[in-house]
């Protein structure tokens, strides 16, 4: 029997439809599954019995199972599940003072082989559904009991490789009988999959879009990360710049710094001067390091004065604190370890 999760409103819609019922049973159905998070269809009760016995008797309400959670000092709580087909996804849930954020995965692996981070190193077997998105958020909301105020596609895998099904996934997270989290607490992060963000700039949500760029010349984020060869930095950053025109949204730009081979004052004043024409924030990333990767930090110092060539020249300068990092919950670290 299919899952009744694996319908968008859209499709649920058509499906009550071409089954006699009215549309509204479709919204109704939605909000049980997605906000009131129930897992048994005798518990839909502002329907009528017969409608219940109907879904009950061709469809089924699927969840992800839990595997392993690990929590971290700092009340980081990263979470390992089982997909139906046996392949194993990976989230974090991040509480902060003012906000509680959920960092989901959209594939499962990663295709894109980067050397500084540890999902790299995973297999690329296949993309998420957009249900399977979605779950990540809803099982860790029960688990927890709590109600997430941002959600962030910054977990394993590349977003905008798998952006039909992001997009569906954000319709149920931004919809008020969904999670009901607002656009702008929904952070894209991608590595620069250029005509996607051309795509993405044609998208009347006001979602926020993040840059994984970490490098200031072809020759080293070509190295960090082979993806460059097909997308550089320069078609990456005039795809960045449309986006603004079309959106008037500011770009976060996320740079890791990685001791001795892009936080140089030179690397810095490169950054300053590449980004002059896109109004953007910039966040900084001590590198987060994993096991069998020689790769460092820089020194607090070389940090700061980073830093500070960048806020000279008026940019907006944030330090990513990196939370979990000690149980390889951080940016970068994700890889189905340490549980």
């Amino acid at each position: 029997m299919e899952n009744i999760k694996s319908f968008t409103i859209k499709e649920l819609k058509t499906l009550v439809k071409s089954i006699g019922w009215q549309e509204y049973n479709a919204y109704q159905i939605f909000q049980w599954l997605w906000q009131k998070k129930i897992t048994d269809f005798s518990l839909m009760t502002n329907l009528s019995k017969i409608k219940r016995e109907y879904l009950k008797n061709h469809f089924v309400i699927e969840e992800l199972k839990l595997l392993a959670t690990k929590k971290a000092s700092d009340e980081t709580t990263k979470f390992l599940f089982s997909l139906k087909d046996e392949n194993k996804v990976e989230a974090v849930y991040i509480p902060e003072e003012k906000r509680r954020t959920i960092c989901v995965s959209t594939q499962v692996g990663c295709p894109l082989k980067c050397i500084f981070c540890n999902s790299g190193k995973l297999p690329f077997k296949r993309n998420l559904f957009f249900y399977e998105i979605c779950d990540q958020i809803l099982s860790i909301e029960k688990y927890l009991n709590i109600k997430p105020t941002n959600v962030v596609f910054m977990g394993i895998g590349e977003p905008l490789l798998n952006l039909d099904e992001v997009l569906k996934a954000i319709q149920i997270i931004n919809s008020p009988i969904g999670f009901n989290i607002s656009a702008r607490k929904i952070t894209i992060s991608t590595a620069g999959i250029v005509e996607e963000i051309y795509r993405l700039a044609e998208i009347k949500k006001k979602i926020k879009l993040a840059i994984s760029l970490n490098a200031t010349t072809e020759e080293i984020r070509e190295y960090l990360m082979p993806i460059n060869k097909k997308y550089p930095i320069s078609e990456i950053l005039k795809a960045c710049e449309y986006y603004w025109q079309k959106k008037r949204e500011r770009i976060t730009f996320e740079y890791v710094l990685i001791k001795d081979l892009n936080d140089s004052e030179e690397d810095a004043q490169r950054l300053k001067k590449m980004l002059k024409k896109i109004p953007c924030k910039i966040n900084l990333i001590p590198f987060n390091p994993f096991p069998e990767v020689a790769f460092q930090p820089p020194p607090p110092k070389r940090i700061e004065k980073f830093m500070e060539i960048l806020t000279a020249a008026n940019y907006t300068v944030t330090l990513r604190k990196s939370r979990g990092k000690e149980i390889l919950a951080g940016c970068g670290q994700l890889a189905y370890q340490n549980y």
